[in-house]
This record gives structure tokens, sequence and C-alpha cells, in this order.
């Protein structure tokens, strides 16, 4: 089960950078279009854990959900709707690919956690797997704008990180509380807060929601984004650790490319293979720990009888 969400987690944040840049391209306020898709997404997911009886309102008060929504979901996202009205939707799948080793530094440095090397190497494998899958094929034009639209994705997945690990730590200390509800009441406490951003910097009219590329990505990132994939994410956070899930990051890029082939007849040479070879070795060390003990795990558990 936990290959399959982590699976479904890597081809569903595959598609988001894209339907950002698309959404922001034809005109969507990247502010206001980031705070609805989080918004609504976990409004819909926390009153339906409410109606089933696993989430109760009480669960908004908590200050967990503040700071998780703020760091996780605001920060990161505020973040990277904004630069990418500046860098391309592929530099900043490059950007955001820094998460899983600044989760690792956070854990060290700050933790003082002991981090396997093998984990560290791998992060750095799977970050130069990245390049040279993407950066080749990027055509940039470096502004001011471009520089600052960089270093405010690198600041966001620091908040990630951070995010991340906090999480992790809210899970374990809440654990009579569903994740679903969990990652509903912190996109709530997110969205609201891009909201609050998009009503102070931003100039909204309401005849941008009647364009089809607008419409077709806010719903989307709102049901496939949102509230399947970061549901699947924090999922995974609550069963793994916060770097498995993390990942994505490197296996998503590949993913991309594929589709290309497949559907859109684009060719890859040898740089692109050799990028996606060392994202795959980079990922297997990173989880290579994770990894080995499902596989243990599965060899441990004896099989049920099966019922005549």
């Amino acid at each position: 089960m936990i290959l399959l969400a982590y699976t479904l987690v890597c081809l569903i944040f595959a598609t988001t950078f894209l339907a950002i840049k698309i959404g922001v391209d034809a005109g969507a306020p990247p502010f206001f279009s980031a705070g609805l898709r989080f918004f609504l997404a976990g409004v819909i997911l926390f009153l339906w854990m409410v109606w089933k009886r696993k989430a109760s309102f009480s669960l908004l008060l908590r200050k967990e959900m503040l700071f998780t929504g703020a760091a996780l979901t605001f920060a990161t996202f505020a973040a990277l709707y904004w630069a990418e009205q500046y860098v391309s939707s592929g530099l900043a799948a490059v950007l955001s690919a820094t998460g899983p080793i600044m989760i690792l530094l956070l854990q060290t440095l700050v933790l003082r956690q002991k981090t396997p090397a093998l984990s560290l190497y791998g992060c750095l494998i799977g970050f130069t797997g990245v390049l040279l899958l993407v950066l080749p094929n990027l055509t940039v034009d470096v502004s001011p704008l471009w520089t600052i639209g960089c270093i405010v994705i690198l600041i966001g997945e620091l908040c990630y990180a951070a995010g991340a690990i906090y999480s992790k730590k809210v899970i374990t200390n809440m654990p009579e509380v569903s994740p679903i509800a969990l990652n509903a009441a912190q996109m709530m406490y997110g969205g609201a807060f891009i909201f609050i951003l998009s009503f102070f910097t931003e100039n909204v009219q309401p005849d941008w929601l009647f364009s089809f590329p607008v419409a077709g990505s806010v719903l989307y990132l709102i049901v496939i984004g949102s509230m399947v994939g970061h549901t699947l994410f924090y999922w995974l956070v609550a069963k793994t650790n916060p770097v498995f899930p993390s990942t994505w990051l490197y296996v998503s890029p590949p993913i991309a490319v594929g589709v290309g082939v497949l559907f859109y007849n684009e060719t890859i040479n040898w740089v692109t293979l050799l990028g996606i070879i060392t994202i795959i070795a980079g990922t297997i060390l990173i989880n290579g720990k994770a990894l080995k003990q499902m596989i243990f795990k599965a060899k441990r558990t004896p099989a049920l009888p099966k019922k005549i």
C-alpha cells in the first residue's frame, strides 16, 4: 500500500507544476488561485471527515494546524505560485527538488538527528540527476525578477522541509486523529493565509475564472493535486518519515519526460537517460532503509489462512 501511494503521489505531483504554470500564464492571480485551491480542497475534505465522524471542528482550534498550514502550504505554495510568473515550470521543478536535501540538513544540523550517509549521498545524486534531466532543455532569460523567483522558491522549500518535519511530530502526538483530517485542517489554514496575502497584493477580477485554461487548472489542482495528492503525501509521512514521500520531487521529472515521449513525440538523448538513471539510483539510496524495512516486514508477515 505504501509503494502504491508513493507511486500515485509521484504521478499526480509530476503534473502540478505544469498545471500551475498554465493557470498563471492564462491570467489567474497566483495568490488568489493558490488560496482557492487549498482552502476549498481543505474544506471539502474536512467536512467529509466530520460527516464520517472521524474529525471534529475542535481540531481547527489547535495551534498545530496553524503552524503546519503556515509552513507546509502557505509559505511553500505562495512562493511557488508567485515565482512561476517569472520562472519556467521545469526550473521550478529543479529548485523544488532541493526539498529532501533541506529536510536532511534540518534533521542533522538543527534537530541533531543522525543522518545515514547513504541518504545524504542519495539526495545529492538524485538532485544531480534532476539537473541532468531538466537543465539542458531550459532556456533561461536571466533578469532580476528571475533571480528573485529562484530565491523565493528555495525559501519556500526550506519552509516545506520545516513543515514536513513538524507535521511528522504532530501526527505522532495526535495518533487518534486521521491524517486526512490533519491534512484538510492545515490546507484550510494555509489557503486562508494565501487569501489574506492576495487581498493585500492583488486586484482580483472574477472574469478570469471563466477562462477554460484557468478553470481547468484550478479544478485539477483542487481535486487531484490537493484532495488526492496531498492527502496521500500526508498519509505517507504518517506511515514512514518526512524524507521518503518528499523524494517525489526527484521521481516526477522523469515521469514528465516519459509523458512527453509517449504522447507528444518528444525525443530524449543520452544526457536525459543518464539523468533518469541517476535519479533512480539516488532515490533508491535515500529510501534504502525504508525499502529494506518494508521488504523484511512483508517476509515476516505470515499469510492468513483462507476461509473455506
